[in-house]
């Protein structure tokens, strides 16, 4: 029997035409969006190997970015242990870790230099209408 080749996912397929096309310069950068609220699962797990995955199969980066958008229930506990678990299955951020939290105010400071996200209290219905600059 001959050994066949699974179709890529549709995920590593947007990317390779991506890096086809050059819309993003050959770069490819993903990130990894735990909520620091509860011990990581099997889900994490797969997610995991998705963002840190593909951006290393193409010479990329991925970014840990801690969605820490609800303070009530988030803990520095359970911030370690998702890095801990980062490093133990085997994945590195470098210097590319993030917080959702991490701004100087709600004047449209970008969170990280690379990430082109702005904190804001517009509600839905402007966001919704507002032109977007995105690719």
């Amino acid at each position: 029997m001959a050994e066949t080749t699974p179709p890529p996912s549709f995920i590593r397929a947007m990317v390779a035409e991506d890096n086809r096309t050059g819309r993003f310069g050959g770069r490819v950068i993903t990130r990894f969006p735990p909520e620091p609220n509860g011990y990581l699962h099997i889900g994490h797990a797969k997610a995991m190997s998705v963002d840190f995955g593909i951006a290393a199969e193409h010479g990329g980066r991925c970014h840990l970015r801690f969605d820490d958008t609800n303070p009530t229930k988030e803990s520095m506990e359970y911030v370690e242990s998702i890095m801990a678990d980062v490093h133990w299955l085997g994945f590195d951020w470098g210097e590319h870790l993030y917080f959702a939290s991490d701004s100087s105010g709600s004047t449209g400071t970008p969170r990280s230099s690379s990430a082109g996200a702005w904190p804001t209290s517009t509600t839905s219905r402007p966001m919704r209408s507002a032109p977007t600059a995105g690719p």
